[in-house]
């Protein structure tokens, strides 16, 4: 075995808008991050981006995230990567050798270029997608106005005469001198039609024309690019072609103007290195290009781009992407200043958001600590400083109780500046669980076709997914859920008491790095009580609150607001928060204890909360979602059957929404703000 250990987080990118493509519209882009870490050296690491593109990556196949998992599996046995072996999948290849690349440096800087330092921008075109004549006009006064030098846009989508209308519009404001136009037909073209189109579009100054046919057409291709009166540009044609000795029979056969080189689909960089060298030997330009990677992929690309921009020739103006496509982007040192990509040195250490990047780097850096934040439930969101070595120890414990093993599958769908979220990330490392990562939302389980072994959401997420049937069925076959970051009522735990596999309820809170007991909600082992992990004491101080003692919270024992009640053998359950009590002519009342009393008579969302009063000193107010079919006043006779004089609410206030916290709990402070509105 070597000392190497492999990780996957598949991660689920959203485009701002809908990207039109040769291949259709893509609205949302699977990616496989690898991270690679050291059993030997704790501070070594490396990430790499794995990303066919459907329908056209020849490594685009249903198997891949197994072969991934299995090639993982390799390296950790052997300690090599076989890159040989490799050739088949190049978007594999690739992610791992950006993964090594990394791990060898220690830095998002992969060499040392004037890039890489901050001292040099490398030139790139502004894309102009695919899109109606309005829409693609907007693009290119965009473009324009930002300051390209070039621009490319893809051609073949909608009528051919509109499109030299665009390019005709261009012209008529700048010369070929002042804007290089680049076409990109995808395979439009019949072959017999396409030199007639190739004839109408040199009219118009064009640098160039990517795939002017579909791949494949050796002949018909090789003829057009001996007549051709506008430079031809391979791209779709490179594709599966992983041997040198098919590279080379390849351009000698069709001998185009240019070859586009983008690593991910034209055999990582070590293959993109063959491709260049064959093609330099025929005397064939170049330029290397993005296949809408996130920034992880992106600035790998834009980092090797720089070693081989030196030996390009002249001002080549690469196709690399902006970093700005996606919704939730992966935060990476690079800009666009005015038409050239940078690498911004004071980010390079450090990526600045709450996000999978800015996890990575503060768990990675030297410094034993890392942040995270309170919800915010009982008051004002706060950040705390975590021990690293506490949080392993919590998350070793978590997973030996749930007998979590190497390739689980897991499901990140909370935000990472969460304690839960992170925990999450580390269970993943410790345990070797492959990860599938969602941004934070009330449907998590929307787009997940694939079988999951072990999740955490907040009782928000499980409800709404209760909602939707195929949703349903997808959280009915989740292994071992736990659900935690709020009360989980009644009415959801009996709908949760009739699923096949294991439900858990969670407690605990930041300062004890996520959980320290579990409490079945289904089976034969379901309970009201919570069952503390084996290391964790616990006790009660004079007034209830729960204390706890556990080797991964704070030195000193913690002591809660949370009023409990305590078994002999350590089992326990939570009655409420010292915090949330009313005072109301004397009796002191819990709100957590009263909303379950009446969450029986109320079938929308609600919560208690109290308002200042001059003769009882607070009174009770019931806030309630308002519905079409509400009626507050059924509502307040049944309530009154169940309650005391002192319980029942004095004021019933509809309102549009239960105000809560980010992460799914009732936001307390701000249901007492809207009851004094």
């Amino acid at each position: 075995m070597s000392h190497f250990q492999l990780s996957i987080f598949n991660y689920s990118l959203t485009f701002r808008q809908p990207a039109g493509t040769s291949r259709g519209v893509y609205t949302t882009r699977n990616v496989w991050y690898v991270l690679l870490t050291s059993k030997v050296y704790p501070d070594k690491w490396g990430i790499g981006e794995c990303a066919p593109l459907p329908k056209l990556s020849c490594d685009d196949i249903p198997e891949y995230e197994q072969i991934l998992r299995n090639v993982c599996r390799q390296i950790e046995e052997t300690g090599v990567m076989d890159v040989d072996s490799l050739r088949p999948y190049p978007s594999i290849l690739f992610g791992l050798e950006t993964a090594f690349r990394q791990y060898e440096t220690g830095s998002f800087r992969l060499w040392d270029t004037p890039f890489s330092r901050g001292e040099k921008g490398i030139p790139i075109n502004g894309l102009i997608w695919m899109g109606d004549y309005l829409k693609m006009a907007e693009q290119i006064e965009r473009k324009l106005q930002d300051g390209f030098r070039c621009i490319k846009l893809k051609i073949g989508a909608i009528n051919f005469n509109d499109e030299l209308t665009l390019l005709r519009y261009i012209r008529s404001r700048f010369s070929a001198k002042e804007i290089a136009l680049r076409v990109d037909a995808n395979g439009a073209f019949p072959p017999e039609k396409a030199l007639d189109k190739l004839k109408q579009l040199a009219e118009w100054d064009i640098h160039s024309i990517e795939q002017p046919i579909r791949a494949g057409q050796w002949d018909a291709m090789a003829r057009l690019t001996a007549e051709t009166p506008i430079p031809i540009a391979l791209d779709e044609e490179l594709i599966g072609w992983n041997c040198r000795e098919e590279k080379r029979q390849l351009l000698e056969t069709i001998h185009p103007q240019y070859i586009i080189l983008k690593p991910s689909l034209h055999g990582g960089i070590n293959g993109c290195r063959e491709w260049i060298d064959e093609a330099e030997r025929l005397h064939i330009d170049w330029w290397i290009t993005s296949a809408l990677e996130s920034n992880i992929g992106l600035n790998a690309i834009a980092q090797w781009t720089a070693t081989v921009l030196p030996h390009s020739p002249g001002e080549s103006f690469q196709g690399l992407g902006t970093g700005g496509l996606f919704t939730n982007n992966i935060d990476m040192p690079l800009e666009v200043r005015g038409d050239c990509l940078w690498f911004n040195t004071a980010m390079s250490s450090s990526p600045s958001s709450e996000g999978l990047g800015r996890w990575l780097s503060e768990w990675f850096s030297p410094t034993p600590y890392m942040t995270a934040q309170t919800s915010g439930s009982t008051g004002t969101p706060k950040r705390l400083t975590c021990k690293k070595t506490q949080m392993i120890e919590s998350a070793r414990t978590t997973c030996s109780f749930l007998h979590l093993k190497r390739g689980d599958k897991a499901l990140l769908c909370m935000d990472t500046k969460y304690i839960g979220a992170k925990m999450m990330l580390v269970r993943t490392l410790v345990a070797g669980l492959d990860l599938l990562i969602r941004e934070p939302s009330g449907h998590p389980l929307k787009d997940v076709d694939t079988p999951i072994d072990f999740a955490a959401m907040v009782p928000l997420q499980v409800y709404n997914s209760l909602q939707i049937p195929e949703e349903k069925e997808r959280l009915k076959q989740i292994k071992k859920l736990l659900i935690g970051g709020g009360a989980i009522d009644s009415v959801l735990e009996n709908e949760l008491k009739s699923f096949p596999n294991e439900v858990y309820s969670t407690y605990g809170m930041t300062e004890t790095l996520s959980h320290i007991a579990l409490r079945r909600i289904n089976g034969n082992e379901a309970s009201p009580y919570y069952t503390p992990f084996e290391p964790v004491r616990l006790t009660l101080t004079d007034d209830a609150r729960l204390v706890i003692e556990a080797p991964w919270t704070s030195d000193s024992p913690l002591q809660t607001n949370d009023i409990a009640e305590l078994l002999p053998d350590g089992r326990f359950r939570i009655l409420g928060r010292k915090d949330n009590f009313i005072h109301s002519g004397g009796v002191k009342l819990q709100i957590e204890s009263l909303e379950e009393k009446i969450r029986p008579v109320i079938h929308t969302p609600f919560a208690i909360t109290s308002a200042p009063h001059h003769k009882f000193g607070e009174i009770v107010v019931l806030l309630i979602k308002k519905t079409a079919d509400i009626d507050i006043d059924t509502i307040s006779k049944q309530i009154n059957k169940i309650c005391s004089a002192y319980e029942r609410p004095k004021i019933i206030h509809p309102v549009d929404s239960i105000p809560m916290t980010e992460n799914g709990k009732i936001d307390r402070k701000a249901c007492k703000e809207l009851a004094l509105s």
